[in-house]
């Protein structure tokens, strides 16, 4: 490290009722690869969308390799060599890789050249792209390749990537981490967001921890615990999820020869799948991202309607029933993308209470809603799972993604469900709020609920479940006991590489 290339100097943002930024000064070097950590909620977005020119701040400076930086707008940013690869892909399906590449350039040459270049920065990075291929045809990993390479063509000398790791398998990561510690050594430096605290050890030179918005210090990942950063985001000790031994119950859930067709062009089909959970059991589904989880998850909801004999709850055939209709019954479900489809981002916290609660917390009398009981339920909410806004009148949009996750969940836990069907329940959450909804989830189970916990992160996986079983292209491979299973096995699980014959049992 030789010298700095980006200064950032008493940088502060106050949004109404929180403080986002609170005089944030730090540098990071050129060829660096510089960590940004901090709890949900802690500011991180809102500076990285300063240096990117998405917000303006109120006060405090920046520097860019020595001159005065303050892009109004993020084409500016660019043009000044700053590229950041977001958490949410922004991608046209129905376009292919050099067509959505194009769509990101000022001036895009003719269609063969982005082709053209698109090839050779990937070949040069180590990041295989056919230009040619449809966006939808890709897997998660594949996808942010595009994002990635759309970054380097900019040959950026700042790359700012926030959870880049969140949709890719540990393959894809290595993969991830070659490329990146390759720009580094070319001068390239990296601002990487994530709260995969072991990733930043085995990537990172230099962390940066924010705290309620203030720098509160930093540390090099490689000489410091995961446990110690942890508890340097939360400001106190950070408590590990208690698992009790799972007891054998009532069958409470079962799918018999579940079929869907794919929902669209470039979504999975469901194949005949075969399953039973019973009541105090944890079943983890894994699975790279595309293979089915989204649709597993719509068809056990009643988004997807099934013939009824497909799906049992409690003995009963549910398969043609509503969401409303299951949720009355007990059977409840939390998707994957909290933002426009388990939450509406324009509404309060108390009116996405209400969507969901409307019949388990009995928040209507005689055709009226009960707006004073909604309310109380999304302050149980904010209160039972530390949701950080200034109160429940507050919109969905206004929190964090890690925030609006802990809503999300809270939201359906907190109506007691019998059958509780979770997708991604830690995505984009911080080490102390994933330990808290794994609790929950565990907490749930151990009251007799049976829970379905589909989920990308193996770890998490294996730390709450009891069986595990892995998603494949549309099928479901034969749950196994969770205890004991090797790192060999599960991927061999999750690649289909075995009897792909889902189980009975």
């Amino acid at each position: 490290m030789t010298n700095t290339l980006l200064k950032l100097d008493g940088l502060t943002k106050a949004y109404p009722g929180v403080v986002a930024n609170s005089d944030v000064s730090f540098d990071i070097q050129s060829g660096e690869i510089h960590a940004l950590l901090g709890e949900n909620g802690a500011g991180k977005s809102t500076l990285v969308k300063t240096v990117y020119g998405l917000v303006k701040p109120d006060s405090g400076t920046m520097e860019l390799g020595g001159a005065p930086f303050a892009p109004p707008e993020p084409r500016a940013a660019r043009a000044a060599g700053v590229a950041m690869v977001f958490q949410h892909f922004s991608l046209f399906d129905a376009l292919n890789v050099a067509e959505n590449i194009a769509l990101g350039m000022e001036n895009p040459p003719p269609q063969r050249q982005v082709a053209a270049r698109v090839r050779e920065v990937s070949e040069k990075y180590g990041l295989p792209l056919d230009p040619d291929r449809i966006v939808g045809d890709l897997s998660a990993g594949e996808r942010q390749r595009v994002e990635i390479i759309r970054c380097l063509l900019q040959d950026p000398k700042l790359l700012i990537m926030d959870e880049p790791t969140s949709v890719l398998t540990p393959q894809e990561v290595d993969i991830l981490f070659q490329t990146l510690r390759k720009l580094a050594a070319e001068g390239t430096a990296i601002l990487y967001i994530s709260h995969k605290l072991e990733e930043i050890r085995a990537l990172c030179e230099t962390a940066t921890i924010l705290r309620l918005g203030k720098v509160v210090g930093s540390c090099d990942p490689r000489q410091t615990s995961a446990r110690d950063m942890a508890e340097m985001m939360v400001g106190s000790s950070l408590q590990v999820p208690e698992k009790t031994a799972a007891e054998g119950g009532d069958t409470l859930l079962e799918l018999k020869g579940l079929s869907a067709p794919a929902p669209h062009q470039f979504g999975t089909a469901l194949k005949d799948l075969n399953l039973s959970v019973v009541a105090g059991e944890i079943l983890g589904v894994g699975g790279v991202a595309g293979n089915g989880q989204d649709e597993l998850v719509a068809a056990l909801s009643g988004e997807t309607r099934t013939a009824p004999d497909m799906i049992h709850f409690k003995g009963k055939a549910v398969g043609h029933l509503s969401p409303n209709d299951r949720r009355a019954l007990g059977l409840l479900a939390a998707p994957e993308e909290r933002m426009g489809h388990a939450a509406a981002p324009d509404l309060s916290l108390t009116e996405n209470a209400l969507m969901t609660g409307l019949t388990r917390k009995s928040l209507s009398r005689r055709g009226f809603l009960n707006w004073p009981d909604a309310k109380r339920f999304a302050e149980d909410v904010i209160k039972g799972f530390d949701v950080r806004t200034p109160g429940p009148e507050n919109a969905a949009r206004s929190l964090s993604g890690g925030n609006l996750q802990k809503f999300v969940i809270g939201r359906e836990i907190l109506q007691e469900p019998e059958v509780f069907v979770v997708n991604q329940p830690t995505w984009g959450v911080d080490a102390a709020a994933a330990a808290a909804i794994r609790q929950a989830l565990l907490d749930l189970a151990a009251k007799g609920a049976a829970v379905i916990c589909i989920s990308q992160d193996l770890d998490e996986l294996m730390e709450i479940s009891d069986r595990f079983a892995a998603l494949n292209a549309g099928k479901l491979s034969a749950p196994r006991p969770a205890k004991g299973l090797t790192v060999e096995e599960i991927g061999l699980m999750l690649g289909g590489a075995h009897d792909m014959e889902a189980s009975h049992a």
